[in-house]
Protein backbone atom coordinates (compact mmCIF):
# COMPACT_ATOMS: atom_id res chain seq x y z
CA UNK A 1 0.00 0.00 0.00
CA UNK A 2 1.19 3.68 -1.03
CA UNK A 3 2.39 6.05 2.18
CA UNK A 4 0.12 8.89 1.88
CA UNK A 5 1.62 12.08 0.77
CA UNK A 6 2.12 14.51 3.91
CA UNK A 7 4.24 17.78 4.15
CA UNK A 8 7.29 16.42 6.07
CA UNK A 9 7.63 14.00 2.67
CA UNK A 10 6.82 16.66 0.17
CA UNK A 11 9.67 18.62 2.00
CA UNK A 12 11.98 16.33 2.11
CA UNK A 13 11.63 15.29 -1.45
CA UNK A 14 12.10 19.11 -2.54
CA UNK A 15 15.33 19.07 -0.82
CA UNK A 16 16.78 15.87 -3.00
CA UNK A 17 15.51 18.13 -6.26
CA UNK A 18 17.16 21.21 -4.98
CA UNK A 19 20.82 20.69 -6.29
CA UNK A 20 19.29 19.39 -9.69
CA UNK A 21 16.66 22.29 -9.56
CA UNK A 22 19.59 25.07 -8.90
CA UNK A 23 21.59 24.07 -11.98
CA UNK A 24 18.59 23.66 -13.87
CA UNK A 25 17.23 27.57 -13.13
CA UNK A 26 21.34 28.83 -13.14
CA UNK A 27 22.22 27.32 -16.32
CA UNK A 28 19.40 26.90 -18.26
CA UNK A 29 15.98 28.58 -17.14
CA UNK A 30 17.82 31.85 -16.25
CA UNK A 31 19.67 32.06 -19.61
CA UNK A 32 16.89 31.42 -21.63
CA UNK A 33 15.15 34.16 -19.99
CA UNK A 34 17.60 36.61 -19.62
CA UNK A 35 18.09 35.71 -24.23
CA UNK A 36 14.31 37.15 -24.84
CA UNK A 37 14.68 39.90 -22.58
CA UNK A 38 17.86 41.01 -24.16
CA UNK A 39 16.65 40.01 -27.87
CA UNK A 40 14.21 43.57 -26.84
CA UNK A 41 17.49 45.62 -25.81
CA UNK A 42 18.00 48.43 -28.49
CA UNK A 43 20.32 50.51 -26.14
CA UNK A 44 22.40 48.60 -23.82
CA UNK A 45 25.32 49.79 -21.86
CA UNK A 46 26.72 45.93 -21.50
CA UNK A 47 29.72 46.83 -18.89
CA UNK A 48 27.27 48.41 -16.53
CA UNK A 49 24.08 46.44 -17.30
CA UNK A 50 21.98 48.81 -17.99
CA UNK A 51 19.20 49.31 -20.61
CA UNK A 52 18.78 52.81 -21.75
CA UNK A 53 15.94 51.75 -24.78
CA UNK A 54 13.65 48.67 -25.31
CA UNK A 55 12.00 47.70 -28.94
CA UNK A 56 11.26 45.35 -31.76
CA UNK A 57 13.93 46.90 -34.03
CA UNK A 58 16.05 43.76 -33.27
CA UNK A 59 13.51 41.99 -35.16
CA UNK A 60 12.86 44.22 -37.96
CA UNK A 61 17.04 44.15 -38.25
CA UNK A 62 16.80 40.72 -38.82
CA UNK A 63 13.91 40.64 -41.34
CA UNK A 64 15.87 43.00 -43.24
CA UNK A 65 18.98 41.38 -42.99
CA UNK A 66 20.30 38.94 -46.15
CA UNK A 67 22.20 37.02 -44.40
CA UNK A 68 20.11 36.06 -41.80
CA UNK A 69 17.01 35.04 -44.42
CA UNK A 70 19.58 32.84 -46.45
CA UNK A 71 20.31 31.34 -42.90
CA UNK A 72 16.84 30.23 -42.09
CA UNK A 73 16.73 29.13 -45.78
CA UNK A 74 19.83 26.97 -45.44
CA UNK A 75 18.55 25.98 -42.48
CA UNK A 76 15.42 24.68 -44.00
CA UNK A 77 17.46 22.87 -46.99
CA UNK A 78 19.87 21.38 -44.62
CA UNK A 79 16.53 19.87 -42.01
CA UNK A 80 14.97 18.64 -44.89
CA UNK A 81 18.19 16.90 -46.78
CA UNK A 82 19.15 14.95 -43.59
CA UNK A 83 16.49 14.29 -41.89
CA UNK A 84 14.19 12.13 -44.36
CA UNK A 85 17.37 10.09 -45.54
CA UNK A 86 18.99 9.39 -42.31
CA UNK A 87 15.55 8.33 -40.95
CA UNK A 88 14.92 5.97 -43.62
CA UNK A 89 18.65 4.79 -43.63
CA UNK A 90 18.37 3.92 -40.20
CA UNK A 91 15.08 1.89 -40.45
CA UNK A 92 16.69 -0.03 -43.28
CA UNK A 93 19.83 -0.69 -41.60
CA UNK A 94 18.12 -1.11 -38.05
CA UNK A 95 15.72 -4.01 -40.33
CA UNK A 96 18.88 -5.78 -41.32
CA UNK A 97 20.61 -5.71 -37.69
CA UNK A 98 17.86 -6.82 -36.34
CA UNK A 99 17.88 -10.13 -38.33
CA UNK A 100 19.70 -13.16 -37.64
CA UNK A 101 22.93 -12.01 -39.17
CA UNK A 102 26.78 -13.66 -38.24
CA UNK A 103 28.84 -10.56 -36.42
CA UNK A 104 25.74 -8.39 -35.26
CA UNK A 105 27.23 -7.10 -32.28
CA UNK A 106 30.26 -6.14 -34.59
CA UNK A 107 28.26 -4.19 -37.19
CA UNK A 108 25.70 -2.49 -34.51
CA UNK A 109 29.18 -0.97 -32.51
CA UNK A 110 30.65 -0.22 -36.40
CA UNK A 111 27.36 1.84 -37.37
CA UNK A 112 27.20 3.68 -33.67
CA UNK A 113 31.09 4.65 -33.65
CA UNK A 114 30.32 7.37 -35.49
CA UNK A 115 27.74 9.23 -33.42
CA UNK A 116 30.06 8.77 -29.94
CA UNK A 117 33.35 9.78 -31.89
CA UNK A 118 34.46 13.39 -31.87
CA UNK A 119 32.75 15.76 -34.38
CA UNK A 120 35.97 17.79 -35.57
CA UNK A 121 38.00 13.82 -35.77
CA UNK A 122 34.93 13.42 -37.69
CA UNK A 123 35.10 16.32 -40.19
CA UNK A 124 38.76 16.11 -40.60
CA UNK A 125 38.05 12.50 -41.95
CA UNK A 126 35.65 14.08 -44.21
CA UNK A 127 37.45 16.79 -45.27
CA UNK A 128 40.10 14.21 -47.12
CA UNK A 129 37.48 12.23 -48.54
CA UNK A 130 35.97 15.50 -49.99
CA UNK A 131 39.33 16.57 -51.40
CA UNK A 132 38.86 18.10 -55.13
CA UNK A 133 42.19 16.30 -55.86
CA UNK A 134 42.96 13.19 -54.26
CA UNK A 135 39.28 12.74 -52.17
CA UNK A 136 38.01 8.79 -51.79
CA UNK A 137 34.60 10.26 -52.91
CA UNK A 138 35.79 12.26 -56.12
CA UNK A 139 38.20 8.49 -56.68
CA UNK A 140 34.62 6.95 -57.07
CA UNK A 141 33.05 9.12 -59.08
CA UNK A 142 35.89 8.85 -61.33
CA UNK A 143 34.79 5.28 -61.88
CA UNK A 144 31.44 6.45 -63.51
CA UNK A 145 32.91 9.67 -65.64
CA UNK A 146 32.16 11.94 -63.37
CA UNK A 147 34.86 15.04 -63.28
CA UNK A 148 36.31 15.88 -59.44
CA UNK A 149 33.98 18.04 -57.34
CA UNK A 150 35.16 21.03 -55.07
CA UNK A 151 33.20 19.82 -52.56
CA UNK A 152 34.33 21.54 -49.58
CA UNK A 153 35.22 25.08 -51.53
CA UNK A 154 32.36 25.52 -54.37
CA UNK A 155 29.24 27.09 -53.21
CA UNK A 156 27.03 24.44 -54.74
CA UNK A 157 28.34 21.42 -53.20
CA UNK A 158 28.74 23.08 -49.68
CA UNK A 159 25.45 22.09 -48.75
CA UNK A 160 25.48 18.80 -50.18
CA UNK A 161 28.40 17.37 -48.55
CA UNK A 162 27.24 19.05 -45.14
CA UNK A 163 24.28 16.96 -45.30
CA UNK A 164 26.38 14.01 -46.64
CA UNK A 165 28.50 13.95 -43.44
CA UNK A 166 25.36 15.14 -41.26
CA UNK A 167 23.21 11.83 -42.09
CA UNK A 168 26.74 9.67 -41.17
CA UNK A 169 27.44 11.03 -38.31
CA UNK A 170 24.21 10.85 -36.71
CA UNK A 171 22.67 7.50 -38.62
CA UNK A 172 24.37 5.44 -35.57
CA UNK A 173 21.72 7.13 -32.87
CA UNK A 174 18.45 6.69 -35.12
CA UNK A 175 19.88 2.93 -35.80
CA UNK A 176 19.99 2.13 -32.04
CA UNK A 177 16.44 3.74 -31.47
CA UNK A 178 15.13 2.03 -34.25
CA UNK A 179 16.68 -1.69 -32.91
CA UNK A 180 15.14 -0.95 -29.55
CA UNK A 181 11.89 -0.16 -31.17
CA UNK A 182 12.07 -3.50 -33.37
CA UNK A 183 12.96 -5.73 -30.57
CA UNK A 184 10.29 -4.24 -28.21
CA UNK A 185 7.51 -5.56 -31.23
CA UNK A 186 5.73 -8.78 -30.12
CA UNK A 187 6.49 -11.76 -32.61
CA UNK A 188 3.07 -13.36 -32.13
CA UNK A 189 1.56 -10.33 -34.75
CA UNK A 190 4.38 -11.88 -37.10
CA UNK A 191 3.58 -15.20 -36.88
CA UNK A 192 -0.70 -14.39 -37.48
CA UNK A 193 0.81 -12.72 -40.18
CA UNK A 194 2.37 -15.44 -41.78
CA UNK A 195 -1.10 -17.45 -40.93
CA UNK A 196 -2.65 -15.34 -43.41
CA UNK A 197 -0.32 -15.72 -45.98
CA UNK A 198 0.92 -12.20 -45.56
CA UNK A 199 4.09 -11.29 -47.39
CA UNK A 200 7.27 -9.45 -46.36
CA UNK A 201 6.24 -6.31 -47.48
CA UNK A 202 2.77 -6.51 -46.13
CA UNK A 203 3.91 -7.54 -42.58
CA UNK A 204 6.54 -4.44 -42.79
CA UNK A 205 3.63 -2.30 -44.26
CA UNK A 206 1.01 -3.54 -41.63
CA UNK A 207 2.92 -5.40 -38.77
CA UNK A 208 6.16 -3.12 -38.41
CA UNK A 209 5.34 0.69 -39.56
CA UNK A 210 2.01 0.69 -37.07
CA UNK A 211 4.31 -0.36 -34.02
CA UNK A 212 7.06 0.99 -34.99
CA UNK A 213 5.72 4.57 -35.41
CA UNK A 214 5.92 5.71 -31.82
CA UNK A 215 9.86 5.07 -32.33
CA UNK A 216 9.84 6.61 -35.66
CA UNK A 217 7.50 10.08 -34.08
CA UNK A 218 10.42 10.67 -31.31
CA UNK A 219 13.45 10.05 -33.72
CA UNK A 220 11.59 12.55 -36.19
CA UNK A 221 11.44 14.73 -33.31
CA UNK A 222 15.06 14.35 -32.10
CA UNK A 223 15.97 14.58 -35.86
CA UNK A 224 14.27 17.98 -36.69
CA UNK A 225 15.48 19.87 -33.59
CA UNK A 226 19.05 18.54 -33.74
CA UNK A 227 18.85 20.00 -37.93
CA UNK A 228 18.29 23.26 -36.78
CA UNK A 229 20.67 23.30 -34.13
CA UNK A 230 23.06 22.35 -36.23
CA UNK A 231 26.46 23.93 -36.31
CA UNK A 232 29.38 22.19 -35.04
CA UNK A 233 29.48 20.32 -38.36
CA UNK A 234 29.68 23.37 -39.91
CA UNK A 235 32.46 25.17 -37.67
CA UNK A 236 34.77 21.89 -38.29
CA UNK A 237 34.44 20.90 -41.63
CA UNK A 238 34.90 23.93 -42.99
CA UNK A 239 37.34 25.75 -40.84
CA UNK A 240 35.46 27.95 -38.82
CA UNK A 241 33.56 29.48 -42.12
CA UNK A 242 30.04 28.55 -42.73
CA UNK A 243 31.34 27.24 -45.79
CA UNK A 244 32.35 29.24 -49.52
CA UNK A 245 30.28 32.30 -49.85
CA UNK A 246 27.62 31.79 -46.60
CA UNK A 247 26.80 28.53 -48.31
CA UNK A 248 26.53 26.84 -45.15
CA UNK A 249 25.36 29.57 -42.99
CA UNK A 250 22.12 28.59 -40.97
CA UNK A 251 20.78 30.10 -37.75
CA UNK A 252 22.60 28.97 -35.16
CA UNK A 253 25.82 29.95 -37.00
CA UNK A 254 24.32 33.50 -37.53
CA UNK A 255 23.62 33.67 -33.99
CA UNK A 256 27.55 32.66 -33.11
CA UNK A 257 28.55 35.35 -36.05
CA UNK A 258 26.93 38.09 -34.04
CA UNK A 259 27.46 37.05 -30.48
CA UNK A 260 30.87 35.83 -30.53
CA UNK A 261 32.44 37.88 -33.71
CA UNK A 262 30.60 41.00 -33.63
CA UNK A 263 29.25 41.73 -30.35
CA UNK A 264 26.00 42.30 -31.28
CA UNK A 265 24.63 40.76 -28.36
CA UNK A 266 20.88 41.71 -28.71
CA UNK A 267 20.85 41.04 -32.44
CA UNK A 268 22.13 37.57 -31.93
CA UNK A 269 19.56 36.88 -28.38
CA UNK A 270 16.78 37.55 -31.17
CA UNK A 271 17.71 35.53 -33.80
CA UNK A 272 17.93 32.80 -31.06
CA UNK A 273 14.29 33.64 -29.90
CA UNK A 274 13.03 33.99 -33.84
CA UNK A 275 14.44 29.83 -33.67
CA UNK A 276 13.06 28.72 -30.89
CA UNK A 277 9.56 29.96 -32.20
CA UNK A 278 10.09 27.88 -35.26
CA UNK A 279 11.48 24.99 -33.53
CA UNK A 280 8.51 25.01 -30.81
CA UNK A 281 6.01 25.27 -34.18
CA UNK A 282 7.60 22.65 -36.08
CA UNK A 283 7.39 20.04 -32.47
CA UNK A 284 3.82 21.10 -32.18
CA UNK A 285 2.67 20.59 -35.77
CA UNK A 286 4.62 16.81 -35.27
CA UNK A 287 2.62 16.40 -31.06
CA UNK A 288 -1.03 17.02 -33.68
CA UNK A 289 0.04 15.09 -36.32
CA UNK A 290 1.30 12.19 -33.75
CA UNK A 291 -1.95 12.03 -32.52
CA UNK A 292 -3.30 10.99 -35.67
CA UNK A 293 -0.71 8.33 -36.71
CA UNK A 294 1.00 6.97 -34.21
CA UNK A 295 -0.53 3.73 -32.73
CA UNK A 296 0.30 2.52 -29.74
CA UNK A 297 0.65 -1.16 -28.87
Amino acid sequence: MMEKSTWKSTFKAFLYLIPALVILIVFNIYPIIKSFLMSFYTDYDYFNNVVHARGIENFILLLQDPNFMKAIQNTFIFVIGVVPISIALALAIALLLNSKIAFLGIFRTVYFLPFVTSVVAVAIVWSWIFHSDYGLLNYFLGWFGIDPIDWLTHPTYAMPALIILSIWKGLGFNIIIFLAGLQNINQQYYLAARVDGASAWRRFTGVTLPLLSPTMFFISIISIINGFKVFDEIFALFNGKPGPANSALTVVYYVYQKFYEEYEFSLAAAAAFVLFIIVFIFTLVQLVIGKKFVHYD
